[in-house]
């Protein structure tokens, strides 16, 4: 790789743009886990955060609030704090000469900004100028499926529908839908606050805004995000997101047709040897992946994987991920190791 697109081959500074939230505070965890090549660490947060203590390594830091000098000397910048944030400090992080690393949707669909998954897209990242797009976590999650099954036979078309856990929208959605339940079960009428609707023992279509195709915008994420990661802008994708009283990982079940055939022992092959993907079930049990499988963990969990009985070309498919690491973070901290440089 052109030594040009890499890091610093030297200890790094690293900030972390959004470092309070629930994606923040697990790319702090991943950063130490990953042993990433950090000589100091600098937490980003809004004054509202700012003072608030985490641990790095057994050390004690401190968060900063963002300002103009906060990039100074800084190499990467792992942003999640929500597109306005990302657009506002974006010109300063990349005038700094740091590189960003950006979790919000703010450039994902520009042409000129790479849409990563390592395990997908991997050279991709070559194509950056300074900004690499962390892919929406329900993306992530289904490209890891569709690329080695596209790979082994062209894909027509995918139906998807999505069980949205309460993490994909944050921290206070995740300590909502707790406090919620617990009204219920005490005989209370929840009202929630940080979503449209309560979550507790409930699940609504996924609250983003409609567009004009009366498609949300968290379905069309799904569209548009999928077609660039793969290198198909005509792929047929239809999706339907739904939020679900889970606090942490989401589901998908997904219908894929092909272009021709695909045996179910064949998929069971391919998806077996996908790089983070694993099968998950007992059929003798009526045993498939749930999102209690799956976090805390890198990898994805695929299972029911069956012939659609309505096409022959189809297969029909279940999977589990947790949002926030393979979703959202560790995702974001593969990207970054794409660009450390190797020893020869």
């Amino acid at each position: 790789m052109n030594p040009q697109f890499l890091l610093p081959d030297r200890p790094l500074t690293v900030a972390i743009l959004g470092s309070s939230g629930a994606v923040g505070k697990e790319l702090l965890s991943l950063v130490e886990e990953r042993s990433f090549p950090i000589k100091k660490l600098v937490l980003l947060a809004s004054h509202r955060s700012a003072g608030e203590i985490q641990s790095f390594c057994g050390t004690d830091l401190k968060v900063e609030e963002t300002t103009q000098d906060s990039f100074d000397n800084v190499d990467l910048v792992l942003a999640s704090a929500g597109s306005s944030i990302s657009r506002k400090w974006k010109d300063k992080i990349q005038s700094s000469g740091a590189l960003m690393i950006d979790n919000s949707s703010a450039f994902r669909m520009d042409e000129d900004v790479p849409l990563v998954v390592p395990e997908v897209n991997p050279t991709d990242v070559i194509k950056h100028k300074g900004l690499i797009a962390n892919p929406n976590c329900t993306t992530i999650l289904l490209a890891l499926v569709l690329s080695p099954l596209n790979r082994h036979i062209p894909i027509k078309r995918i139906v998807v529908s999505t069980y949205q856990s309460a993490s994909g929208a944050g921290a206070l959605a995740m300590e909502e839908l707790e406090k919620l339940s617990q009204e219920v079960l005490d005989g209370g009428t929840p009202k929630s606050k940080v979503l449209p609707y309560s979550l507790a023992f409930n699940l609504f279509l996924h609250n983003s805004s409609l567009q004009s195709n009366k498609y949300c915008e968290e379905e069309m994420k799904m569209v548009n995000e999928t077609r660039k990661i793969l290198g198909n802008p005509e792929l047929s994708l239809t999706a339907t997101c739904v939020r679900v009283p889970v606090l942490r990982a989401h589901s998908e079940s997904v219908n894929i047709e092909f272009t021709n055939p695909f045996p179910v022992k064949e998929a069971y092959e391919v998806l077996e040897s996908a790089p983070g993907v694993e099968i998950l079930e007992d059929l003798q049990k009526n045993r498939f992946p749930m999102p209690e499988d799956v976090t805390g963990k890198d990898s994805i969990s695929v299972g029911r994987i069956r012939q659609d009985i309505s096409n022959p070309n189809a297969l029909e498919l279940w999977l589990c991920g947790d949002q926030i690491r393979k979703g959202a973070a560790l995702n974001a901290v593969q990207i970054a190791e794409l660009l450390i440089p190797t020893k020869s």
